[in-house]
């Protein structure tokens, strides 16, 4: 209710963690129709609060058209996407070396979220330490991405690395990389 009546002083993005099922999400959505009903009932005034998915469970990623139908916008959290792909726990010492956003299918289900996010009109973002690693910046841009959530400490170098780059050159050389044609660590002319 705080949040819906916080939008009646201006634009607000409410962003939906750790969804995976269609039952999931017709009960966040209920909940947030509850909590207008409960504001209409009180005569507070409220405002209209654009609905965001975090994509950080593989099951949303692959299941992205319901995802799609239902949230005006997305954000793909990598730590848990690749952690949860990828089948470990990157605070382990054991297996923290597996931890890998390079990944062919980390890669093949941020580029799907991106494109597919992109084809119905609705604006997709990257979060977490990927987003923020310069390392993969050019990537990321190559698979289409333009909008990036990172610590505020890495916005210079990231911001340096996506006007250094060249959008045109980025894709087809994002194309190779999914394809498994060249790697990632490739520099790009």
């Amino acid at each position: 209710r705080a949040i819906l009546r916080a939008a009646s002083h201006g634009k607000v993005r409410l962003l939906i963690p750790m969804l995976a099922h269609a039952s999931e999400i017709r009960q966040t959505l209920a909940h947030i129709e509850r909590a207008r009903a409960q504001l209409d009932r009180r005569g507070d005034v409220y405002g209209p609060v654009q609905l965001g998915a975090m994509i950080e469970i593989p099951a949303a990623a692959l299941s992205l058209p319901l995802f799609l139908k239902y949230f005006d916008f997305l954000s793909i959290g990598t730590n848990d996407l690749i952690q949860y792909t990828l089948a470990i726990d990157r605070a382990a010492e054991a297996v923290a070396h597996l931890y890998d956003p390079l990944h062919p299918a980390v890669l093949r289900l941020v580029a799907d979220v991106i494109s597919e996010g992109q084809a119905q009109g609705k604006s997709v973002c990257v979060c977490g330490e990927t987003a923020g690693d310069v390392t993969m910046t050019r990537l990321l841009l190559g698979l289409g991405l333009r909008s990036f959530s990172m610590h505020p400490a890495q916005i210079l170098a990231v911001k340096q690395e996506i006007l250094r780059a060249d959008i045109r050159k980025l894709a087809p050389w994002a194309q190779q990389v999914l394809a498994g044609e060249v790697t990632a660590a490739l520099a790009v002319a």
